[in-house]
């Protein structure tokens, strides 16, 4: 009946688990926990279980999420995802399958979900620093390989002032 958070630094070191409630909002929970720990470039995989779920297909011409809303209780069947510095805090970018009772499965960008009974979650830090640049083109940030951390905390700020 819990939300479990493994977040794995160094393979030599023992990870730790912070453990979260029944019905717990996963994306708020991994986002605060992402904050917490300083991510700025991590991973991370999920099963479990959820007694609602919000996945959203991304319109590519209206630059715009589409909500589709699950009331039921559902098998996550997998979680993907990564987290990456945008704007100098961490940014958790998730995708989802879910199956509901009859078998059939859903799934798309991971928006919100309810935990019900459990959610184990793997997270593992990455040694280099993800960065997010704003993409007009496509109404989005994406990761920019290209970006170094001198240009970031150039970016950041330029975004204060």
């Amino acid at each position: 009946m819990s939300l479990g958070i493994l977040i794995e630094c160094d393979p030599v070191a023992p990870p730790i688990q912070p453990t979260r409630s029944l019905d717990d909002e996963v994306m708020e929970k991994l986002q605060q926990f992402a904050k917490c720990n300083e991510l700025s470039a991590a991973h991370f995989t999920g099963i479990g279980a959820f007694a609602s779920v919000t996945v959203a297909w991304f319109d590519l011409a209206r630059k715009e999420y589409q909500p589709i809303r699950i009331d039921e209780q559902v098998e996550v069947l997998s979680l993907i995802g990564d987290v990456a510095e945008s704007r100098g805090k961490p940014s958790v970018h998730a995708h989802i399958c879910v199956a509901k009772r009859d078998g059939t499965a859903h799934g798309d960008h991971l928006q919100s979900g309810r935990v019900r009974p459990t959610l184990e979650l793997i997270v593992t830090e990455s040694p280099a620093h993800l960065h997010k640049k704003f993409r007009p083109e496509f109404g989005v940030a994406l990761i920019d390989l290209n970006s170094s951390d001198a240009e970031n905390a150039h970016l950041q700020t330029s975004e204060k002032e």
